[in-house]
């Protein structure tokens, strides 16, 4: 008697479990009958590692065919799963390396994105959580200096979907930035809110990502901050929901934190409680506004400031920051890693807060910005809020 065939995901046939409303490595809702294929049916071509989720520099999910003149380029292809970090092995699907025997972590518990040699970002769980419920992605020109996006979410509901979710958010909200920022009609008031419309059609599209990867029976659906930044040459453009942050790290001369979390942490520090008193109380870590289907408000805050290099721009989660809130203690961090790479770098903050305690998932990711000079040109805005 032949077997039954395993499960399957229609779209990218990735394995999937039995009754599973939704595909773990794409996101894609799952209808009682689409998860398993007829018997002799032939399924769709399996990714390079069928268990895993396409996190590792992975196109993204629903990307066009044709990339429209002046967007920014797809991610390099996902290249499989990683050699073994302990000897540099070959790591089984049962994720033990089969040289020398040690564990290795999911994609999706541990992945990195690397668009450009400027660019680069690190997603971790952490040591203490048991799944990866951050999500980042990332997009940049080759030039350096040139343009990136840079986008983080940090799930932050117990849904079983929020890890999917959160991901599927991020990458939604990164196709909605691949094209150069507008121009608007030639004034700095007009470009402001011809930018703010971009940023928060991002936000929406995370937002409704979001929402179609959530169960709509779960009585605790996926939730998630939202931080996103944008360079083109020496502007920076932000926007943001909840406590992720961005931050602008220069080499020389003070840091400068460009986001202002939504938390009850901020609230406290408004009515004048010192900021290390109110991060380190017990409800400093409840958000006030998210992305998700229980979201009242999901119109982000953004701002524009203009940067001078050289220096690095972050985007992070306070699985990051939570160990060095201030602009001054992660510069301090930065220059201890004594690296001028965004992949090394991102790697050593991530190891940085796993080793303080690593309480929650960690996210990193960076820009390398030269500063005037070196960055591409720049349409003309004044720095400052834009709300």
């Amino acid at each position: 008697m032949t077997a039954p065939a395993e499960p399957t995901c229609p779209s990218c046939g990735a394995a999937v479990a039995a009754g599973a409303r939704f595909c773990e490595s794409c996101g894609t809702p799952l209808s009682a009958g689409a998860a398993a294929p007829a018997a002799g049916a032939t399924a769709p071509a399996a990714p390079a590692s069928p268990a895993a989720p396409p996190v590792e520099d992975a196109a993204p999910i629903s990307a066009p065919t044709r990339r429209p003149a002046g967007a920014l380029p797809d991610p390099p292809p996902d290249p499989g799963r990683r050699p073994c970090d302990a000897c540099g092995g070959e790591v089984g699907p049962d994720l033990y390396c089969t040289q020398c025997g040690a564990k290795a972590p999911s994609e999706r518990d541990h992945f990195r994105e690397r668009p450009a040699s400027w660019v680069a970002g690190v997603c971790d769980k952490g040591v203490g959580k048991s799944r990866n419920e951050d999500a980042m992605a990332l997009l940049a020109g080759a030039e350096p200096g040139s343009r990136a996006v840079l986008v983080v979410l940090d799930g932050v509901s117990s849904s079983v979907d929020s890890d999917v979710a959160s991901l599927n958010g991020a990458r939604a909200a990164r196709e909605v930035l691949r094209m150069p920022l507008p121009a608007g009609m030639g004034t700095p008031g007009s470009r402001e809110a011809a930018v703010r419309k971009v940023l928060t059609d991002a936000t929406a599209a995370a937002q409704a990502a979001i929402v179609a990867t959530t169960d709509p029976d779960s009585p605790n659906p996926a939730s998630a901050t939202f931080t996103v930044a944008v360079l083109e040459g020496t502007l920076v453009h932000h926007a943001n929901l909840g406590d992720s942050r961005c931050y602008w790290l220069p080499d020389d001369g003070p840091g400068v934190q460009l986001t202002v979390d939504d938390s009850m942490a901020q609230a406290q520090i408004a009515a004048g409680v010192a900021k290390e008193v109110a991060e380190q109380g017990r409800a400093a870590h409840a958000i006030t506004r998210w992305l998700g289907r229980d979201s009242e408000d999901p119109t982000p805050a953004v701002g524009i400031v203009e940067v001078t290099g050289p220096g690095w721009l972050l985007a992070c989660s306070d699985g990051l920051w939570n160990y060095a809130s201030t602009p001054e203690a992660l510069q301090e961090q930065v220059r201890a890693a004594g690296t001028t790479d965004p992949a090394e770098l991102a790697l050593r903050l991530v190891g940085f807060a796993n080793a303080a305690g690593g309480h929650d998932n960690i996210t990193a990711a960076l820009a390398r910005v030269e500063g005037p000079g070196h960055n591409a040109a720049t349409p003309a805005a004044t720095a400052g809020e834009e709300g």
